[in-house]
Order: C-alpha cells, then structure tokens, then sequence
C-alpha cells in the first residue's frame, strides 16, 4: 500500500503538544549577508509555549539572532519520514550568568531530559560554559505534515 502524504492544520495548542515531544529541530537564522544559516540542535518547549534551544554567544545562530530576531524552526520526529511541522517566530537571546538564563536553561532541560540529580551541579556547569538560550515566541506555524505520493497520484493497487 503507498504511503499518502498528510498535511495537517492544527491549532496552537495541538502544534505544541506535537512539539513537546520532539526534541531533533532545524534551526534557520539569517546571515547579515541575508543568507540563511541552518543548524541541527536539540530543544524543547518551555511553560509559555515558546521553543528554547541552549547555545553559546559567540555561534552563529545567537550572533544572527541578536541581529535579527527572525527565527525558522523545522521540528522533525525520530523517524526520519515521520511526521514534521515548521514553525516561524521571533527569538531572544538570554546569556549566562544572568538569572533569566539560568532559570531558563533548567527549564530547558527538564522539557528535554527531566529532573536532573542535582541541580546546583547543573547551574554551576552552564555558569561556567558561559552558555546562552535561545527563545523563540512561536507566531505561525506551517500544517503537521507527513511524506509520501499526494493523494492524487497514488499508485494503484
């Protein structure tokens, strides 16, 4: 039997559901050349709905973000031809050691991982990579969507 490909629209609360539980993204940022710049990293999604995503300052996708907040983001399940949504917003940049982006890397980690088994150890190691997060306010977002033949054009049988 072919596989159909499926182009869901959801409502906001149905696309974070979807998200939560997806943690392999593309992250698109523009260059100041006006080129995009694409990054494959983990991220989550925090109590108000927006995608977090640690970093450090100094790469690319935070330089390009401090720059112009304009952010993609292509959230993609475990299997590869599994289901898929892209999301646009607007991001921030919060750096260590500020409190912010201390309480918002724990957060990041439990929408990730959990509860970590010591969470003075686990600030203390993003103070000292110097680490940033990234937030990204979710704005429009694009149907969850699968692969496969469009249902017009199927093969029968």
């Amino acid at each position: 039997m072919p596989r159909i490909a499926t182009n869901d629209r959801v409502e906001r609360d149905q696309l974070l559901d979807f998200v939560r539980t997806r943690h392999h993204y593309v992250l698109v940022t523009t260059r100041a050349n006006g080129r995009p710049q694409l990054s494959p990293v983990s991220g989550g999604v925090d109590g108000e709905g927006r995608v977090v995503i640690s970093t450090y300052p100094d790469r690319a996708k935070a330089v390009n973000l401090r720059r112009n907040p304009a952010a993609s983001v292509l959230v993609l399940s475990e299997d590869w031809d599994d289901a898929w949504v892209q999301l646009d917003g607007s991001a921030e940049v919060l750096d260590m050691p500020s409190p912010e982006a201390e309480d918002g890397l724990v957060e990041y980690y439990r929408c990730i991982a959990g509860e970590h088994p010591d969470w003075e150890e686990y600030c203390a190691a993003m103070r000292r990579q110097g680490k940033s997060l990234i937030r990204i306010a979710v704005e429009s977002w694009g149907p969850v969507a699968t692969g496969g033949f469009p249902p017009d054009r199927a093969p029968a049988g």
